[in-house]
């Protein structure tokens, strides 16, 4: 049920009166804006993500945390906040209790937004790639919080597959034995985040929203572990990153940073930055139209699931 009146949350009065209403909602995280994105371009596809929502007839909830208190949905004003205040902490879900004690502010990972959108009764939530298993895992294992925050959350995840940056194989595996579910919209493999496919085999396949809320249904008859539904949405191959570029240019990231020492949570925004650099770009366009059509397909998941 919606928790609008949870005291550890602050939902907006849009997002309060949804939830009571049972209109459709989509979560959008906030790192993308104060991590993801250069200003003031940051703003721009914020507020451009939440009109997507909107126009889909559905109630974008951007989270965050502000001076202690998870925001479940954001005003302009904190939507701007977010964008351009320096000095923003990116807060997993282990972060959370600690930002509220000491009333920091920070962005949400996919880990933090997914617990706080289950927490406030959101069901639905749109990003761009999941974190994963990292390349080296046996050496380093090196796992991020995703995946185990998926693991015990009733929550709909549209994305783009991983970053691509990870060891995609190993991902999956884990995602498997933590019996976390894929289904593929239009498509019979895992997206590649940057690229149309990973190559890598998925299980199922759905055709439409309407068959990823049948899958939700599903999973609230039958019970179990509060497990999430991944929908893999692949970006669509004349909007990808040209493949021939992204593996060269992310060998070329890998080998740096082994010769730069870099590990552990620096190693994600090295590599991310790199490519960003070393493909004059173009990643991050792909970044971009991966994420749209995610929150797209979120919202029309969310519609659906609203009408139940």
């Amino acid at each position: 049920m919606p928790s609008t009146t949870d005291p550890a949350l602050r939902p907006s009065a849009e997002v309060a009166e949804a939830l009571a209403s049972g209109a459709p909602v989509v979560a959008l995280e906030s790192t993308i804006i104060s991590h993801g994105l250069p200003q003031p371009r940051n703003l721009e596809v914020a507020r451009e993500l939440e009109e997507i929502v909107r126009k889909a007839g559905a109630v974008p909830a951007t989270i965050a945390v502000l001076d202690g208190v998870a925001r479940i949905g954001l005003d302009e004003v904190e939507l701007v906040r977010i964008a351009t205040e320096p000095g923003l902490r990116k807060l997993g879900q282990r972060d959370l209790p600690v930002a509220a004690a000491l009333e920091a502010s920070g962005a949400t990972t996919v880990s933090a937004t997914s617990f706080l959108a289950a927490r406030a009764g959101i069901r639905v939530f749109a990003t761009g790639g999941l974190g994963g298993v990292h390349r080296g895992w046996t050496e380093e294992q090196d796992e991020s919080a995703d995946l185990d925050t998926l693991a015990r959350t009733r929550i709909t995840v549209v994305c783009a597959g991983v970053k691509s940056i990870l060891d995609v194989p190993a991902t999956l595996q884990r995602l498997e034995t933590r019996g976390v579910t894929i289904a593929g919209l239009r498509t019979d493999t895992f997206p590649g985040f940057y690229l149309h496919s990973s190559g890598e085999p998925i299980d199922w396949r759905i055709e439409s929203p309407e068959q990823a809320a049948a899958i939700m249904r599903g999973q609230d008859a039958l019970g179990g572990p509060e497990t999430a539904l991944i929908i893999a949405n692949p970006v669509p191959v004349a909007e990808q990153l040209d493949p021939a570029l992204h593996d060269r240019v992310l060998a070329e990231a890998l080998a740096a940073a082994e010769r730069e020492g870099v590990t552990g949570q620096a190693i994600t925004p090295f590599l991310l930055s790199y490519l960003v650099r070393g493909t004059d770009g173009a990643s991050l366009e792909a970044n971009l139209a991966a994420v749209r059509g995610n929150v797209r397909v979120a919202s029309d998941i969310a519609v659906a699931w609203s009408g139940r």
